[in-house]
């Protein structure tokens, strides 16, 4: 993997990080509701919960790459479809600016820490989306299960530092993202990027 597709990799990642999805607004929720005693198992969860979210999809995506150049090709394909499929979604809504709705917080920290990593971990559509986008960051030819840890534990460590600032400033963060143009700007940046992510995985050079 070339310093440039990593540094591409990065940039895609701190964008959809920002985006606010179920994780963030859990985060934020807790963070007004507890203070900053919930930061620590917030973060913590977040880390855990996209550890495992990677975990059950490098598994897939791990017998798949190594099987043959077709099918990494044919996943690859897959992936750009679905993330075209998501970057419409996005800027649909982006246009309607639909309402975001925070969870209620629990009472205790141990229930808040599990509550964040069932909401970040087993969240089938998470699973899916790692699957489709890791894959278009991966060199063919190289080693692949290595490209894929890296790609997986840079974005645990870019999830670690965006739930972390998210958590600190969860009351202004809370006033940003409940704002309507707000959210329509989030949406639509989002949306693009994985649109344009999808197109460009659809029109890559594969290797003969």
């Amino acid at each position: 993997m070339s310093l440039e597709l990593w540094l591409a990799f990065v940039a895609a990642s701190a964008l959809l990080l920002v985006i606010p999805g179920p994780t963030i607004l859990t985060v934020i929720s807790y963070s007004l509701a507890h203070g900053r005693r919930a930061n620590v198992p917030l973060v913590a969860a977040v880390a855990l919960g996209d550890s495992t979210a990677l975990a059950l999809s490098l598994l897939g995506l791990g017998a798949v790459l190594a099987s043959s150049a077709f099918w990494f090709a044919v996943l690859k394909s897959a992936g750009g479809l679905y993330l075209i499929y998501l970057g419409v979604r996005l800027l649909r809504r982006g246009v309607a600016s639909a309402e975001i709705v925070a969870p209620a917080a629990p009472g205790s920290r141990w229930r808040l820490f599990a509550n964040t990593w069932l909401v970040t971990a087993l969240n089938p559509k998470g699973i899916v989306f790692f699957v489709a986008f890791l894959p278009q960051f991966v060199t063919p030819g190289a080693d692949a299960a290595r490209q894929l840890w890296i790609l997986a534990a840079t974005f645990v460590l870019m999830a670690i530092v965006n739930a972390t600032l998210y958590a600190v400033f969860a009351a202004a963060a809370h006033r940003m993202l409940t704002a309507p143009r707000a959210q329509r700007g989030f949406n639509l940046a989002g949306g693009t990027l994985l649109a344009v992510a999808g197109v460009w995985a659809l029109l890559a050079r594969r290797p003969a």
